[in-house]
């Protein structure tokens, strides 16, 4: 995580390399939410940097920014995890290594792409060199290519490594998932010109690759880390991990059809997809009570015999039980409860979207990946037992704050598009600039400023801690460990 850590107890290559990716990511994830700020500002005060910084472009930074970090960290996690779950060292460091480097390369230019070169005609060369201008999906077609290649190395050595090590059931999963997410972002790597089939093929990435592909991808690290903090049994987090795979095929796959609703598909999707996507997280959110569960009946044996509380990483236990209840509430309530279609009618395209995109997104993936980044650290400074000090406390709670806080704020300036813009006026451009303009609308947007704000201030204490509590820990284990033979 630490430019610092110059010797550290990594006793692989592999685990060193997730430390690598971990750095990037949480340097994205600032950008990310410095964006969002910006944009904040600027929906509400316009002329905020008119003509300097467009609203446009502090929006897609923002956006991609968020699943760029995701995917960092997402690989640096793998790479932490590879030598634990096969027992050996990853196949191909060297090329690993160089990877990272032409991908930290490719970002850097992207974003300075981004933000300094979006105006202008478009023609073929922008799309290979400026923007694809789908959604979310806006690097130009040089770094989709450039992706494509880095995550074809990184698969190659998830891949070969798991052949040749233990097979675990976490790996087992791991592997057979990161294919599906590999090729799923070739969907939105080609276009139709029907903009229904391209809408189709579209989300396709946007709900499959992240609603499905990472959600499994989710539990393995969550089983994962249960292992490592609390010593869960390996056959209780592989049976909800395999549990959550078969959910894939209807969880994932048919709650695909919450998006397509208004598409012009067979109206037997609006059911089906409106049931199956609110499924998601179930599995995730099982796993974590039921190996909580068990872990509390053995630590009540164990304390009543005199032996010592078994969480050896409180941090990132604080992280992943946020993520267990986080993705339930974000990507399985919020989720639920505007994309039935009798709700959707009226919610869609509304803030109501917006307020779950951020709770979801946090609560599902930011979380689990922050708390990889602890036990990055755990091992870097090779720490027995990582107490929460007061940082990391401070940390989760302003940033966990913030983001329902944002989720409240827009999930009010939803309800009041809904009544005023939709049910009342009619869903007209009239109705919408007037639902825009009225006090329940400009206050929610005021407070999700105001949210973000204490977010913000959650992250800068969140990288506080990241950059002091290794070292910090490292000192009080080396004090404990003197003090019983001095005495």
């Amino acid at each position: 995580m630490l430019n610092s850590i110059k010797t550290n107890s990594l006793q692989y290559e592999s685990k060193k390399i997730g430390m690598m990716y971990f750095r990037v990511a949480i340097i994205l994830f600032g950008a990310q939410l410095l964006m969002g700020l910006i944009a904040a500002i600027q929906f509400l005060y316009p002329s905020f940097l008119f003509e300097i910084f467009d609203f446009s472009v502090a929006r897609m930074v923002h956006i991609n920014a968020l699943v760029v970090w995701m995917l960092y960290a997402m690989i640096g996690s793998v790479y932490y995890m590879i030598p634990d779950e096969t027992g050996r060292e990853v196949v191909a460091p060297g090329i690993a290594k160089l990877a990272f480097w032409v991908l930290t390369a490719a970002v850097a230019v992207v974003v300075l792409v981004y933000i300094f070169i979006q105006v202008g005609s478009g023609t073929e060369m922008t799309i290979w060199l400026i923007n694809e201008g789908r959604e979310y999906l806006e690097a130009p077609r040089w770094a989709d290519i450039g992706i494509v290649v880095v995550v074809l190395i990184f698969y190659y050595n998830v891949l070969a490594t798991y052949l040749k090590g233990e097979r675990t059931g976490i790996m087992t999963v791991m592997v057979a998932n990161l294919f599906a997410l590999a090729g799923l972002y070739l969907c939105g790597m080609f276009f139709t010109d029907s903009i229904t089939m391209d809408q189709y093929w579209w989300w396709w990435v946007i709900h499959l690759w992240v609603e499905a592909t990472w959600e499994v991808f989710v539990g393995t690290l969550a089983a994962y880390g249960l292992i490592k903090i609390l010593g869960a049994k390996r056959e209780i987090v592989e049976m909800w991990l395999w549990i959550e795979v078969l959910m894939l095929l209807g969880s994932g796959i048919l709650g695909l059809g919450h998006h397509y609703f208004w598409i012009g598909t067979p109206e037997y999707w609006w059911e089906i997809g409106a049931l199956f996507s609110a499924l998601e997280p179930v599995p995730l959110v099982a796993m974590f009570v039921h190996v909580l569960y068990d872990w509390g009946k053995e630590q009540g044996k164990v304390e009543a015999e005199g032996g010592a509380h078994a969480i050896n990483n409180g941090p990132a236990m604080a992280w992943i039980a946020t993520n267990a209840f986080g993705n339930f509430l974000g990507a399985g309530i919020w989720g639920f409860f505007h994309t039935l279609p009798q709700v959707n009618i009226y919610t869609h395209g509304t803030q109501f979207t917006n307020a779950h995109g951020h709770l979801a997104f946090f609560g599902a993936y930011a979380t689990i990946l922050i708390g990889m980044m602890y036990l990055g650290l755990q091992g870097a400074y090779g720490i027995k037992h990582m107490r929460a000090t007061a940082l990391s406390k401070w940390a989760i709670s302003l940033i966990v704050i913030g983001v329902l806080g944002m989720t409240v704020a827009l999930t009010i300036t939803g309800y009041e598009q809904v009544l005023v813009e939709r049910a009342e006026l009619g869903a007209t451009w009239e109705a919408y600039f007037t639902a825009q303009n009225l006090l329940w609308y400009v206050q929610g947007m005021g407070w999700r400023l105001v949210m973000g704000v204490v977010t913000f201030i959650g992250f800068v204490l969140l990288v506080m801690d990241l950059l002091t509590i290794g070292q910090r820990s490292k000192e009080q284990q080396g004090s404990a460990s003197i003090q019983p033979s001095a005495a």
